[in-house]
């Protein structure tokens, strides 16, 4: 991914880690490691002696395990990111580790867009020799994994939880962010009921410079890509690329399985091109309809972002009878997988 960012505006809690200062009592240090001690599993790579770090992210020239008042802890999904606690108010957060190279081109989408109550927002960032920590609130799962305990949501919960998405990817658009990667993982609870949604991982994001929203890079999950994608060789449009993997990601809230479903990649990619789905008939008809106006084949004729929280669906209270959802499935390929050897792919 190539973004071109100009100084992007950095939040205002910026912070940098003096390792060199003796005196700094508030600046911990973890203790080396005996020479015939095995490195330990249950920490993670940047805590772990030089020679075990990740070269993802570059590597500290220390063994650290406090960054500024933040202490690192284990490593959670996704690359270089952290479970830590505030040293004083031991609040939790999710830290990222970013090259110091590379962070402000994977924060730019974080700067561009204004807050928003669905879309994770960074608390602080920590600046250390070559890496760079940036701090998140702490979440409480994600939503794959929600979807795969629950088998299917009850349409009154998707309701809820899918206005809160579209809500997210709307105001994206509506600031020329184009997610590219999007998918249920992306978004994560902020509350232990599992109610409130923020959408995170922006770094796969393209930043839009003006109203043409054309890209030529195939990035993203195969199970949510477009058609559009996988045919064409020229430039497609970003803005309702996402709008497909968002009709993926209703459907897969609604029905327990993606739209498209294939062990084969490329038998995959074949039902994608073909465009041809079924749905359930203990959806609602309004459920149906939403998922079928983002799930058009041609992107022209799919809704927009900011149209999707128009839709009578997310307006309606009721929509189904839960004795509906009692159904059993009689295949385990019907239902999301535990782990898509596709799904963290970053091409295809």
């Amino acid at each position: 991914m190539s973004l071109n960012v100009s100084s992007p505006a950095f939040p205002p809690r910026l912070k940098r880690v003096d390792f060199e200062d003796s005196q700094n009592t508030d600046t911990f240090k973890c203790k080396r490691r005996r020479l015939n001690q095995p490195p330990s599993p249950g920490l993670a790579p940047c805590l772990r002696p030089l020679t075990q770090t990740s070269d993802h992210v570059g590597s500290e020239k220390h063994c650290v395990s406090c960054i500024g008042p933040y202490i690192l802890l284990e490593a959670t999904e996704g690359a270089q990111t952290y479970r830590a606690v505030h040293r004083v108010t031991e609040q939790e957060y999710t830290c990222k580790v970013f090259s110091m190279k590379k962070y402000q081109e994977l924060i730019a989408p974080y700067t561009r867009l204004s807050p928003h109550n669905n879309i994770s927002k960074i608390s602080e960032m920590v600046m250390g020799e070559h890496n760079v920590y940036v701090f998140f609130e702490r979440n409480y799962g994600d939503m794959h994994s929600y979807v795969r305990t629950c088998k299917k949501l009850q349409e009154e919960e998707a309701v809820c939880l899918f206005r809160q998405m579209a809500a997210a990817v709307a105001h994206c658009h509506e600031h020329g962010v184009v997610l590219r990667d999007l998918k249920l993982r992306k978004f994560v609870f902020t509350d232990s009921e599992r109610t409130k949604l923020v959408l995170q991982n922006l770094e796969d994001s393209c930043l839009l410079h003006g109203d043409d929203d054309s890209l030529t890079d195939k990035h993203g999950c195969p199970a949510y890509v477009g058609p559009e994608i996988l045919n064409s060789r020229s430039s497609y449009s970003g803005k309702a690329a996402d709008v497909w993997s968002l009709g993926v990601v209703l459907y897969t809230m609604l029905v327990g399985r993606y739209p498209f479903q294939d062990v084969e990649p490329a038998a995959l990619f074949s039902k994608i091109r073909k465009g041809t789905f079924t749905i359930p008939d203990t959806l609602s008809p309004r459920a149906k309809s939403l998922v079928c106006c983002m799930l058009r084949k041609s992107p022209s004729e799919r809704l927009e972002a900011a149209d999707i929280l128009l839709h009578p669906w997310l307006h309606c209270t009721n929509t189904t009878n839960p004795s509906q959802y009692l159904c059993t499935r009689n295949s385990t390929d019907q239902v999301v997988p535990d782990f898509e050897k596709n799904e963290d792919g970053d091409h295809y």
